[in-house]
This record gives structure tokens, C-alpha cells and sequence, in this order.
């Protein structure tokens, strides 16, 4: 234990400290400094803490917990990622450069209004807080309570633990991101994610090395030989990614996410020119069809090892690292899966300070602060937010599948927000009153259909079925399959009856003049020149995978 502890505290200073040194230069008094890292990240730290930022235990427990039951199916959520880069790298970027954005929804004002604008962060931020930022430190807690056994160590109970390492990890997330700014935060990204991508295979490798004794390719071939069901790349529609569902709402969610998310893509708005944005993007991009490496090859690996019979398959990920990591190797992979913790958890938090910050502090509460005041006050607000996250992150306990939850519940703003940002670079006469309509309808909609239409139907298909005497659990998951769209098919509907409701509006009612946007020179523009032809290898590629695998 002493050893773990060690490996577990050296890894984390060794990152502070270079993280301290890298960043005391940058001039974080300015909002170019403090929010974007004045504008100077290049690709490899751009790629680094784009991975980070997306890792972390939500995924690697909850990815995991899926290809435990479903198999290679779920590898959609790693590998159409790629393509949804690729597509931000070549479309979306070069079009926020040019408009030296800070924040994704100050386009909506440049483009709409203020009020447009407004109405987005706010969501951004509804989402965050109550969402995002709670089942990360949650998540995050159970692991590292899990992994060092905090229960039996401080002689506490477990929920008392998870309250210990909610605000434990908390605070240091909340000090990277809210004194630190962008560049701190991104640099710890990009040396933990090293971290994270070779703890990350071990896992996989140990584990088949546990089958094979002592050989990965044995290993490999006994996976592959006597569970060959779950190397399907096509998922039925009972398993938890249908294949017909990456043609319709899982590519808008990977879009939104990659390419919209203001805690995502304020790394790639941060990057010194285009060009080295692109090339981020493009490293991020390559390195995603590997995720399935780390995120569902060992969630098979457990369900061989354990065959199937662990009572949740949340614990497939734990169990496994807890079955083959040498004991060793704990205090480094514990260190490692923290940083993936902290970097979720202050990305999200540094991406809320900028929102509030530029949208709402210094749009509506002091339109003449200057930059010290408008740093210094998202600091502020950045605090109360880490501290009303903490506060809500315990009470999430009986929340159920953290990533289905979260991937769910994210549509509530993902696709609204998606839907009016392509809707305002895509046309230029569709007016403000539009958005702002499809921003509220696409939600509003959103809430009816997943809360309260999809249980109603649930619950009378079950209620017909048992009234039948089918008790086949097979069956009447099917039966609770069939009953309702799903989410990411209802994602679907929404996004394309918005997009005609935005259109309709626009052309009843179009803007007296063209939106033309403006180029605003703080970044240059000028494209990498490969981008497109390595855009479009790493889209044959992904399609290549899915073709190889497909049974």
C-alpha cells in the first residue's frame, strides 16, 4: 500500500509542478489569456487535452460496462468520434478562427442576437452544473475510493468516502481550472493523457497475457475463438447501440460534441493558427479509432475472464484492473485515472468560467468591466460552481448507468444547441426569432418525449405483455424495445424538425439582410494542407473497421 501511495502521489505533484512552470509566464490577466492560453496551444497539446478532457471514469467504467454486454458494438461511441473530428477540423473551425471566438455561443450573437446568445451559455451551463460536473466527481470518487479501498483506510463508511474524495478531487480540479486557466489545464491534459494511454492498454494486455499465460497474441486468439458473438460490429436493436442509430442521432451527438461543445472545443479555439488546430484535431482524431482499445476490449476481456458472471457489469472495468495490474503498477494507474478525473472535471469547470464570464458577466451584469474584472469575477462564479457541484455530486448515487444517463440526458440541450449553430452558418437570412424557437421548441420537445411519453408507452407495452403471461425476460426486453424510438432516434426526429421549423420561420420571415460573417484577424487562417486528404484517410479507415467486423 505504501508503494501504491507513493507512485500515486509522485505521479500527480510531478504533473502540478510541470504543469506550474509551463504556464507562469502566460499572462492569465487577459481573457485571450486566462480563457484561451492566449491563443497559443499547439497540436500536440491541443490533441493531448481534447482526449483527456473526453476520457475519463465515466467512460472507462461505463464504456467498458457496455461491451461487457453488448460486445464490439458499442465501439460507435470511440470510433464514428473520428469521423465527427474530422468534420470539425475541415467545416467548423476554420469558421471560428476566422471569427476569433472565444466562446461557440458568441457566434449565435454575432450571427442572431444577444438574447440567442444568452439562452444558449445559460443551457450550457444548466447542463454542466447539474449534469456533467456531479457525475464526473461521482464517478470519479467511486473509482478512487474503490481503488484504495478509502473505506477500511480511514476506517469510515462508504459513503462518508465518497464524500472525502468528492471534495477532495473538487478542490484540486477546481484549483487547476479556476486559478490556472486554459493553459494549466491543458497541460496537465496532455501529460496525464500519456499517462492514461499507456496505463490505458496495459489493462488490455495484462488481461490477455492473464489468458494466454503469459502471451498477448494466445491470449488474443482464445478471446477471439470462444466469444466470437461479441466481436460484431453491427449491434441488434436490443443491445445498447443499434446499428441503424449511426446513421441517424449518434453521428449529431458525436457532431455536437466534437464540434460545438464549448468544453471540448475552446482547446481547438485556443491553438496559435489554423493550421496547428487542424493538425490537433487530425492527431485527436487518429488516436480515437484506437479508444476501443482501452474503452471496450477489456470490458470482452472481463466478460471471458469472469464469464459473465458478475451481478452488475459496472464492475467489469474495476474487477479486471483489480484480476491483472500487478500490484505495482496500482499507485501509477490510480495516478493516471485521477489526472482523468481532474481533467474532465476542470475542463468542464474552466469552460463554465469562460461562458459566464465573456456571455453573461460581461454582456448583462458590467458591460464596462475590463478583462482583470471579467477574469476576476468568472473566478468567482467558477468557485460557487465547484462548490454547488460538490455539494449535489453525493446525492447521485441511485442515478443508475452513468453514461447512459449522461448521454441521454445531454439531448436535453445537445441537439437544440447543434441544431441552431449549423442552422446559423448554413443560411444567412433565417432571423433571431427562429433560433431562439427552435433552441426552446428542440428542448421543450426533448423533456415531453423522454420524460413522460417514452415511460407512458413503456409501461403499457409491459402492463399488455405481463397481462398476456409473457415472462421471458428475453422477451419483454424486446417488447420494452419495441415500445419507444430510441433516444438517439428521437435526437434524430427532433434535429430535422427543427431544422424545418428554423427554415419555415426564415423564409415567412427572413432577416432584412445576409449574414456575412466577418474575419476578425486575431488568428491566421491559413488551412493545414494535407487536412483534407488525412481528413478523409481516417474516414475510409473508420468504415474499414466497421466492414472488417461486421458478422
Amino acid at each position: 500500500m505504501l508503494l501504491t501511495l507513493l507512485s500515486f502521489v509522485g505521479f500527480t505533484l510531478l504533473v502540478a509542478i510541470i504543469s506550474y512552470l509551463a504556464t507562469r509566464k502566460t499572462n492569465e490577466k487577459s481573457s485571450d489569456g486566462y480563457f484561451l492560453g492566449g491563443r497559443s496551444l499547439t497540436a500536440g497539446v491541443i490533441a493531448g487535452s481534447l482526449l483527456l478532457t473526453n476520457l475519463s471514469t465515466e467512460q472507462l467504467v461505463g464504456l467498458n460496462s457496455d461491451a461487457y454486454t453488448d460486445g464490439l458494438s458499442v465501439m460507435a461511441w470511440e470510433t464514428l468520434a473520428a469521423i465527427a473530428i474530422v468534420v470539425t477540423a475541415i467545416f467548423l473551425l476554420p469558421r471560428y478562427l476566422k471569427g476569433g471566438l472565444t466562446t461557440i455561443p458568441q457566434f449565435l450573437a454575432d450571427r442572431f442576437d444577444v438574447t440567442t446568445k444568452t439562452i444558449t451559455s445559460g443551457l450550457f451551463l444548466t447542463g454542466y452544473v447539474v449534469v456533467l460536473l456531479p457525475v464526473i466527481l461521482y464517478s470519479g470518487s467511486v473509482a478512487i475510493s474503490g481503488m484504495f479501498n478509502v473505506p477500511e483506510m480511514l476506517g469510515i463508511s462508504h459513503t462518508v468516502s465518497i464524500w472525502v474524495c468528492v471534495w477532495g478531487i473538487g478542490v484540486i480540479g477546481g484549483v487547476y481550472a479556476i486559478f490556472g486557466g486554459l493553459k494549466a489545464v491543458v497541460v496537465s491534459d496532455s501529460i496525464n493523457a500519456i499517462g492514461l494511454l499507456i496505463g490505458g492498454i496495459l489493462i488490455p494486455i495484462f488481461g490477455l497475457m492473464f489468458m494466454g499465460d503469459g502471451s498477448v497474441m494466445e491470449g488474443l486468439s482464445i478471446l477471439t475463438t470462444e466469444n466470437p458473438e461479441k466481436f460484431n460490429s453491427i449491434g441488434t436493436k436490443t443491445n445498447s447501440v443499434p446499428f441503424s442509430t449511426i446513421f441517424t442521432g449518434m453521428m449529431l451527438v458525436q457532431l455536437f460534441y466534437w464540434g460545438t461543445n464549448q468544453q471540448i472545443i475552446q482547446r481547438a479555439l485556443g491553438a496559435k493558427n489554423l493550421a496547428e488546430g487542424q493538425k490537433g484535431l487530425l492527431l485527436a482524431s487518429f488516436i480515437k479509432i484506437l479508444g476501443p482499445l482501452i474503452l471496450v476490449l477489456p470490458g470482452i476481456i472481463a466478460f471471458h475472464i469472469f464469464e459473465g458472471s458478475l451481478e452488475s457489469s459496472d464492475s467489469a472495468y474495476p474487477m479486471l484492473v483489480g484480476k491483472v495490474l500487478p500490484s505495482y503498477l496500482v499507485g501509477f494507474f490510480a495516478a493516471v485515472l485521477f489526472g482523468a478525473i481532474l481533467s474532465s472535471f476542470n475542463s468542464v469547470l474552466n469552460s463554465s468560467v469562460t461562458l459566464y464570464g465573456l456571455d453573461i458577466y460581461k454582456q448583462h451584469i458590467n458591460k464596462e468591466a475590463g478583462e482583470v474584472q471579467i477574469v476576476k469575477n468568472g473566478k468567482i462564479f467558477g468557485i460557487i460552481l465547484a462548490l454547488a457541484a460538490m455539494f449535489i455530486a453525493p446525492f447521485i448515487a441511485n442515478a443508475g448507468s452513468l453514461f447512459g444517463y449522461l448521454q441521454e440526458v445531454n439531448g436535453i440541450y445537445s441537439i437544440p444547441i447543434f441544431s441552431v449553430i449549423i442552422i446559423g452558418y448554413v443560411t444567412k437570412r433565417v432571423p433571431a426569432i427562429a433560433a431562439k424557437i427552435g433552441i426552446i421548441s428542440g428542448s421543450v420537445l426533448y423533456i415531453i418525449s423522454q420524460f413522460i411519453l417514452q415511460p407512458y408507452f413503456i409501461d403499457a407495452a409491459l402492463e399488455k405483455a405481463e397481462a398476456a403471461g409473457i415472462t421471458d425476460v428475453d422477451a419483454l426486453g424486446v417488447i420494452e424495445v419495441d415500445a419507444y424510438p430510441h433516444f438517439l432516434h428521437v435526437m434524430a426526429i427532433l434535429f430535422v424538425l427543427n431544422f424545418g421549423i428554423m427554415l419555415l420561420i426564415g423564409k415567412l420571415k427572413p432577416r432584412e439582410t445576409p449574414y456575412v460573417q466577418k474575419y476578425t484577424e486575431q488568428v491566421e487562417i491559413t488551412p493545414y494542407k494535407y487536412v483534407n486528404q488525412i481528413g478523409i484517410a481516417i474516414c475510409v479507415l473508420v468504415v474499414g473497421i466497421y466492414v472488417y467486423f461486421a458478422n
